[in-house]
């Protein structure tokens, strides 16, 4: 088991790191494509031509006219170690590992940016995730046990439905009907549950509603098909055989191994949630990671971007880490 775990994590280190070249290199060599110089990403509008003796000391500032390696090493040592970041004009900054950048367009470190939106993204897919999980398996579960029955044909109908109403249908609809008519929740984006963690929970229980009534769709007929599929296995056959209660057969031996692709896309959709929820924050107004990466990108604001792309990658690496360590919980076998 320890060394699976160690296998996987410098695999994870090794994909990291794969991750941090492909965006260093997409991110610097697309200004190039545009024949523009990457400075106009870092600062924004430059009051002077780019053949100016102030333009090319900015480019020398920031280190644009260094070797291509010599600037992916300055950029992976800001993050790693940390780096003083100064325009030539204002006071140099400190920025402490893991340091992402300075976003001159708005004044702040992409760090604190990132800081500032990730409680939301965060407490967005945690709550979300734990509901689709539950709701999908447990309706998948009963499905499969009973197929053909009422609880299955009613479970598989909602799901497809569900499946079939996209997010920016069911966010203001939530809305309409639990806040502006029946009143029942309050009408606010976002509270810190550090703050008042009653309101923080009436804030997110539409957001996670919406966003897990989609997931939970998927989930429930995946577990229906792998359950369905692995009750008819020999083993089951076995089990029940020996007289093990319902029960066991159920959740120890039928369950159990139908969870595995369940694992696998959990541990995926969990990583790319972090990144992907924007339709999600801007129908109920929450500024997490999605609404700062759409901001960003609007604005042109590179560093800010890349440092979006750089955590959802760690995010996404860290996700499958956890399912890779799951599979060896579920089934020993993975480890052989």
């Amino acid at each position: 088991m320890v060394r699976f775990i160690l296998v996987r994590l410098l695999g994870a280190v090794v994909v990291l790191w794969v991750v941090s070249v492909v965006t260093f290199l997409i991110f610097q060599l697309a200004p190039a494509l545009s024949h523009t110089s990457p400075v106009y990403y870092y600062i924004g509008k430059i009051p002077f031509p780019q053949d100016s003796i102030q333009f090319k000391a900015l480019v020398h500032r920031f280190g644009f006219d260094l070797p291509l390696y010599a600037q992916y090493w300055h950029f992976l040592s800001g993050i790693l170690f940390g780096q003083t970041i100064t325009d030539g004009v204002s006071t140099p900054i400190q920025c402490g590992a893991p340091c992402f950048g300075y976003s001159f367009r708005q004044n702040q470190l992409v760090g604190t940016l990132l800081l500032q939106a990730a409680p939301v993204s965060i407490s967005l897919c945690v709550g979300a995730a734990i509901l689709w999980l539950i709701g999908g398996v447990t309706v998948g579960t009963f499905s499969a046990l009973k197929p053909g029955s009422f609880v299955d044909r009613v479970g598989m109908t909602g799901s497809l439905a569900a499946v079939s109403l996209p997010i920016f249908f069911t966010g203001p609809l939530l809305l309409l009907v639990f806040v502006y008519t029946l009143g029942w929740l309050p009408d606010v984006s976002y509270v810190p549950i550090t703050q008042d963690p009653l309101q923080w929970l009436r804030s997110m229980i539409l957001p996670w509603l919406s966003l897990a009534f989609l997931y939970a769709a998927l989930y429930a007929r995946l577990t229906r098909a792998n359950m369905m599929e692995t009750m008819g296995e020999d083993y089951i056959r076995t089990a029940r055989a020996k007289g093990l209660p319902r029960r066991a057969v159920v959740v120890r031996h039928g369950l159990r191994a139908a969870l595995t692709p369940v694992v696998t896309i959990f541990g995926i959709d969990i990583g790319m949630l972090i990144g992907s929820t924007v339709i999600t924050e801007t129908v109920f107004n929450l500024r997490g990671l999605g609404y700062l990466s759409i901001q960003s990108i609007q604005q042109q604001d590179l560093p800010v971007i890349m440092g979006v792309t750089i955590v959802a990658a760690v995010v996404l690496v860290l996700a499958n880490l956890i399912v890779d360590i799951l599979y060896a919980v579920i089934d020993p076998r993975v480890t052989v």
